[in-house]
Order: structure tokens, then sequence, then C-alpha cells
């Protein structure tokens, strides 16, 4: 009977793992990796195997091996720091298939790591291999969740309170979408005035979201606060020049004549 019970429990906590995303790009991950080596240790096997049955022996062979492994590893100092960094890499769990991340200045989606290098896919779609040994920060934004970070710009002349009760609303209304409802974990949080620039005042503010999830609900957010702005008459600003034609002495301007020509 407890052993009954024993078996459940494992099954049951497999079961519960294999439908965690978590673990199924761990897994695919370290299975790729598996199928990599276990190919290398079956192709050697097979040629000693089939020497062996031709009547060369090997051992000569793995002696020779060994003498020009280690004269290599000199020379290979870097494909052996590839190797080792590889492996830490895939200990560790840093990073997984299917995961965005940026290493090495280079960012994008993990298509294949292995012990050698990791390949990465940006947005453009170009490939980018890198070699592990050279990989010293790994940033992972995919890993647990994600946060859409904001820095919304409004005029001067705006009520910041009002501002930031639409923005809570916009965001409200996005979560209530049953499309975006399971993308996103918390309210917005908004941290307030962050700072003013030279024709904005700045207000900041995230939304956690699932991990990858956050582009996503970035941009439509985005688009959603927009036609909210243009329904409130909430001005955003943007680049504009004001012209004028100097001040005399009693600080009035001259008179600044204008004339509207009529088009062709």
């Amino acid at each position: 009977m407890v052993l009954g019970r024993l078996i459940r429990g494992v099954r049951e906590r497999v079961s519960a793992r294999m439908n965690d995303p978590e673990f199924t790009k761990r897994t695919e991950t370290l299975a790729w990796v598996g199928r990599y080596l276990t190919s290398v240790v079956v192709s050697l096997i097979t040629v000693m195997l089939v020497l062996t049955e031709l009547g060369v022996s090997v051992a000569p062979i793995l002696g020779a091996a060994g003498v020009v492994g280690l004269a290599v590893g000199f020379g290979a100092q870097s494909l052996v720091k590839d190797f080792v960094t590889g492996f830490f890499l895939l200990l560790e769990n840093q990073i997984r298939q299917g995961d965005v991340v940026e290493v090495d200045g280079h960012s994008g989606v993990v298509e294949q790591i292995t012990l050698r290098f990791v390949q990465l896919r940006d947005y453009d779609g170009a490939v980018h291999y890198v070699p592990n040994g050279q990989i010293t920060t790994v940033i992972n934004m995919t890993r647990g969740f994600g946060n859409a970070v904001f820095e919304i710009g409004v005029a001067y002349r705006e009520d910041i309170d009002e501002v930031m009760a639409l923005m809570r609303k916009v965001a409200s209304q996005l979560r209530a979408d049953e499309h975006y409802a399971e993308r996103t974990l918390d309210d917005l949080d908004i941290a307030g005035v962050d700072r003013w620039d030279d024709s904005a005042v700045i207000i900041r503010c995230r939304m956690r979201c699932k991990a990858g999830e956050q582009w996503g609900v970035k941009r439509e957010y985005l688009r959603r606060l927009k036609a909210a702005f243009d329904e409130h008459a909430i001005e955003i600003p943007f680049p504009h020049m004001t012209v004028y034609a100097g001040q005399d002495r009693e600080g009035k301007a001259p008179p600044f004549p204008v004339q509207q020509l009529s088009a062709p």
C-alpha cells in the first residue's frame, strides 16, 4: 500500500511537471545535447569495433590519440573553454531552447545550444552563433516572468492624477480581455512621475506578464492608451517650434506680418 502511494505520487508529480513549460524547455534542451553526445560516443565505439574486426589493433591508435590529444589540447584552449562553459550553462540551466536571451552583445531566440556554441535567431531573422567560451553574462528575458515597462510622456498642462487614473483604467480593460487575461499576472504598477523632460512629464510604470508575453502586452497596451488619450484630449508631446520676431525694450514684440499664399 505504501509503495502504491509512493508510485502514484511520483506519477502525479511527473505529470504536473510535464505540463510546466519551464520543465519542457529544459527537457528539450537536455534531450538534444544527450542525443549529440550519444551519437559521438556511439560513432567512436563503432569505429573501434570495426577496426578490431578487421584485425587492426586499437591500442597503438589509442596511445597515439592520447599524444595527439595532448598536443591539440595546448593549441585548442579556446575549444576546451567552449566545452567547459557549455557544460556549466546546461548544468545550471541558464539557457534553454526557446528562451529569449542576450549573450555577448547578441540577442534573440535560442534555437540550439551545444557544448560548443549557442545559436540565436534575432528579430530580423539573422542567425548568430556565439561560442560558449565568449559568454561572460547571460541576460534571460523569459525566465519565470517578464515586465512590460512603459515610460509615458504627457504635456505639462495635463492633470497627472487624471492621466494615471486613465492609465489604470486602460490596463484593467486590457486584463479583462480574455485574449490577454492569461498573459498578464498583475495589475498596472505605476511608480509615478519619473522625470521632467524638455517637453513632457514622464510617468514610469510596469505590468508583470507571463514569460515571453511582455512584448505583445506592451504593444497592445500602448495602442489602447493612445486611443484613450485621443478620446480624452490628452496631449502626447511631440517636437514643435514657436517662432517669434523678438522684443523691443518695452518687452513688446514688433509686428510679424504673415501672408498666406494660395496654392498654385
